[in-house]
């Protein structure tokens, strides 16, 4: 197989990742925020209940991108929670206006890169 192909073959997983992750995470955020307005569930729990949100959709992207690729899940899924991440600070920070880094801006990059790792070597797995 040519190296372009691979490439785009690459790309084209790595944006399906990108996607189906944005995917989860509203749906995900939109069942939260029902149960945040009509339960009484703290507001203390927002920062966690996200962190956990975005893992899950990170790992399922991740996951489901990587099933017909036959190698590099870690790096192709370590990407996929990487960009996630950066578009969401992007798109986040832009209606917020406060474009700053704080220690949750960290712990979520980290996480979002590890469990993109992981589901990267999980996809990959599974698709063996």
């Amino acid at each position: 197989m040519e190296v372009s192909s691979i490439e785009n073959k690459t790309f084209k997983n790595v944006l399906k990742g990108i996607i189906i992750a944005f995917i989860t995470t509203l749906v995900l955020i939109l069942i939260f925020a029902l149960l945040l307005t009509y339960t009484n569930i703290s507001e203390d729990t927002i920062f966690p209940v996200v962190v956990v949100i975005t893992g899950i959709s990170i790992l399922l992207g991740s996951s489901l991108s990587n099933i017909k690729i036959k190698k590099n899940g870690l790096l192709n899924g370590g990407i996929i929670g990487f960009v996630y991440i950066l578009l969401l600070y992007l798109i986040s920070s832009a209606f917020i206006g406060d474009f700053s880094v704080n220690t949750n801006s960290i712990i979520l990059i980290i996480a979002s890169i590890l469990t993109g790792m992981l589901g990267g070597i999980i996809g990959v797995n599974i698709g063996k």
